[in-house]
């Protein structure tokens, strides 16, 4: 059975002390769930990665990073690196978030160097894709999703599909208030999994969960949850008040 995630991507937002207050709600708001098969995942910015690590010992939290560099090492002034990552008790990174290709130019090339970097340190990626609003009208948006998917993660074996996690975004409804119908995420998370399966093989297909990201919150999230193809949510906004957060996660 493939596993139901809800991953709150906390982008740009809290200091340590506001990080500190939001786990201890989330943790209050969770801790009579039962969550099996169910991963709850928190990623607050850098800088308090750590601490939020700490906050979250013993609890059923996962804290995971926003954004990881490929390199090593190196002349790489104000990233991040794997090791870094590893040595404060990280194991996933997001990748591919449309703020990162849209603010910071990364490409479909960079991501794959990403993704390759991920898992040669024995990390898993949520890896995010979407496609923008004139792609939608254009009834491009399947071409545009299976490019990205083709260009960042079709040089993978099937073996390393199991630290993928993927999080179908449309643009269009990060952070506009608006949402693809239930009906419509279906449709494209239906369209991930046949190409995943035409790649390499039903089994991978099947065992790869996809997430929903695009302004999830308490009042969609059980219709959009509902559908067989739609493995949880990747949630920005709602993610940010511990109360619409654990909303989120009761509707899976």
């Amino acid at each position: 059975m493939r596993q139901k995630i809800v991953a709150g991507n906390w982008k740009m937002n809290n200091d340590k002390n506001q990080t500190e207050v939001l786990i201890s709600g989330i943790k209050e708001e969770i801790k009579d769930l039962s969550l099996d098969n169910t991963r709850v995942i928190i990623s607050p910015s850098f800088i308090n990665l750590e601490s939020a690590v700490k906050s979250t010992e013993g609890s059923s939290i996962e804290v995971v990073a926003q954004n990881m560099h490929q390199a090593k090492s190196g002349a790489y002034t104000g990233e991040v690196s794997a090791d870094m990552l590893k040595s404060i008790g990280i194991k996933t990174v997001i990748l591919g978030h449309s703020e990162r290709r849209t603010y910071f130019g990364e490409t479909d090339e960079i991501l794959a160097e990403k993704v390759n970097a991920v898992l040669e340190n024995d990390l898993e990626t949520i890896f995010c894709f979407g496609e923008l609003l004139e792609d939608r009208k254009s009834d491009n948006h399947f071409n545009v999703v299976e490019s990205q998917l083709k260009n960042a993660l079709f040089h993978l074996e099937a073996k390393d599909w199991a630290s993928i996690v993927l999080a179908y975004e449309p643009v269009w409804a990060i952070g506009t208030g608006e949402t693809a119908s239930a009906e419509q995420a279906q449709e494209m998370h239906a369209f991930i999994r046949s190409i995943v399966a035409d790649k390499y093989n039903a089994e991978v297909a099947e065992a790869v969960s996809i997430l929903y990201g695009g302004s999830v919150k308490p009042a969609n999230a059980e219709e959009i949850f509902s559908k067989p193809d739609v493995d949880g949510g990747l949630i920005g906004g709602a993610a940010l008040k511990a109360s619409d957060f654990s909303a989120i996660i009761k509707a899976i």
